[in-house]
């Protein structure tokens, strides 16, 4: 990607999801999609929320990507807000830079006027304090700066990036819980669903079965092993 001082936004080659199949995918925790998903679907661990999340409480949406030049900062991230929907999560593609914070309050509070889910940010963010506190807009980040961005432009909006480890395209889904951030492909959105809850069903029976007073062996059909008389 070269650099340029002015923001390119473009336009997403997927359709937006359907707020009742991101709405399904609200049941499914990130270890549970990472599973199905495979090795290539979750984040690098390091991308963190900026506070523990209550039980049960991800952060599920559509994705709007920030890739921001290194040489002009934040252009990106202030287009992507503009353009993203309600439920929509901004992703913030920098390379892991923490030089100077990609977002703080100021752009949070804006995107969380409009009902943006969230930011996932391979970089550094500011104003951790107050972020951290916010219930209906959560933050996952690399790293924490005071520093600020030295520009407002540059960076490309809705084009497919690397993010810490991960592809992400716009419109793919993005679940992240505190055990981190997993992205589902635009195309294996639907197809990977019922798989998913299945795996979450499963799981809640087996807790049952524990609770019950079975044990790990029979929960999980383990053979049984050989015993062998100590030397």
């Amino acid at each position: 990607m070269g650099q340029s001082m002015t923001t390119l936004v473009e336009r997403p080659g997927n359709p937006r999801l359907s707020d009742s199949l991101i709405a399904s995918w609200r049941r499914v925790p990130a270890a549970v999609a990472a599973d199905q998903l495979g090795v290539r679907a979750h984040a690098d661990p390091a991308i963190r929320p900026l506070a523990p999340l209550g039980h049960g409480v991800r952060l599920i949406g559509s994705a709007v990507t920030a890739w921001c030049d290194p040489a002009f900062d934040l252009g990106a991230v202030l287009h992507a807000i503009d353009v993203a929907e309600a439920g929509d999560v901004i992703v913030i593609a920098a390379d892991g830079r923490s030089d100077a914070a990609m977002i703080g309050e100021l752009l949070s509070t804006a995107a969380r006027h409009k009902g943006i889910a969230g930011v996932i940010a391979d970089s550094a963010v500011r104003d951790s304090a107050n972020l951290a506190e916010w219930q209906d807009f959560i933050v996952f980040a690399r790293s924490i700066t005071p520093r600020g961005p030295t520009s407002l432009s540059g960076g490309i909006v809705n084009r497919t990036v690397d993010f810490a480890g991960v592809t992400i395209s716009p419109h793919d889904l993005v679940i992240g819980d505190n055990d981190g951030v997993v992205i589902v492909p635009h195309g294996l959105a639907e197809s990977r669903l019922a798989a998913c809850l299945a795996k979450v069903d499963a799981e809640d029976g087996w807790q049952e079965d524990l609770a019950g007073g079975r044990s790990l062996l029979e929960v999980f059909n383990v053979p049984a092993a050989r015993v062998a008389r100590a030397p």
